[in-house]
């Protein structure tokens, strides 16, 4: 492989890279927003409110769903216990595993541009 591609196929990995990493952690800030909304008790007719919600159970991906997720709690204030801890994991989890594939992604050595 010439250098002119090799440094093209470094940096379109790198850009992939940056590209995964910022859609894991928008979909961790989507739970983790969808959390403190329920927490907060914010105005579900709000739009914002609205969208947050919808896109916080698209990508809890229904392993850290707030209604049947990993932990259940049904005492006091079960819906915001449900909410906290399920998609805080959640949102956890996202984080973790773009690292990871980002890492995986990435090139290996300096990220020099020529």
């Amino acid at each position: 492989m010439s250098e002119t591609t090799a440094g093209t196929v470094a940096r379109v990995r790198r850009v992939l890279a940056q590209v995964v990493w910022a859609a894991c952690s928008l979909a961790a800030l989507f739970l983790a927003l969808g959390a403190l909304f329920i927490a907060f008790k914010a105005n579900a007719d709000n739009a914002l409110v609205k969208l947050v919600l919808h896109v916080a159970d698209a990508v809890d991906l229904g392993v850290f769903d707030r209604d049947h997720g990993i932990k259940q709690w049904t005492s006091e204030n079960a819906q915001t216990k449900n909410a906290l801890f399920n998609w805080g994991l959640g949102a956890l989890a996202w984080l973790i595993v773009g690292r990871v594939l980002e890492r995986a992604v990435r090139p290996a050595g300096p990220a020099t541009e020529h």
